[in-house]
């Protein structure tokens, strides 16, 4: 049997922690718009949220009380960008049909490439674990988070990260 202690610290093994710069991406939204890292944190903190698969039922549970809190999570000092490895068409339906307000961006090709750079892809699947990682303007990790595959994020723990801001 697996210690879910060890199998969550295996998966963040390579992430980068609080200090560390974070890794500049441009990703593909939803829309097929590019979204580049170290232009949407010019005047924000971002907080991106690594998610296995859209339509699954931890996923839609944790982005929706993303959603149901957006106010805490969209404003003038934060923005959330949820990243998973689906293609930008699935995350667009999957966003329409469940109402998110915030753009879900797609690591799907190269594949995982966003993922690996930040320590939460999981090759024997081909998706992202759930990595959450909070990036200040100077595009410096203030927080991060990592659980395996599974693991529910607890949502209490993105309100404290945000809270101080």
């Amino acid at each position: 049997m697996t210690d879910p202690a060890t199998e969550e610290t295996a998966y963040g093994a390579n992430a980068p922690e609080a200090g560390d710069r974070a890794p500049d991406f441009e990703l593909l939204d939803q829309r097929g718009c590019p979204v580049r890292l170290s232009t949407v944190v010019t005047d924000r903190h971002a907080l991106l949220v690594f998610f296995p698969f859209a339509f699954s039922g931890i996923c839609t549970g944790e982005l929706l009380e993303i959603q149901l809190n957006i106010d805490r999570f969209v404003n003038d000092k934060v923005a959330v960008y949820g990243i998973s490895c689906d293609a930008a068409e699935s995350l667009r339906y999957w966003a329409a049909h469940e109402g998110y307000r915030f753009p879900l961006l797609s690591d799907f090709w190269p594949h995982g490439e966003v993922a690996q750079r930040y320590g939460v892809f999981d090759s024997a699947s081909g998706m992202a674990v759930r990595g959450t990682f909070l990036v200040d303007p100077d595009r410096i990790v203030r927080w991060s988070l990592v659980h395996g595959p599974g693991q529910q994020r607890d949502i209490g723990d993105l309100h404290r990260a945000v809270k101080d801001l």
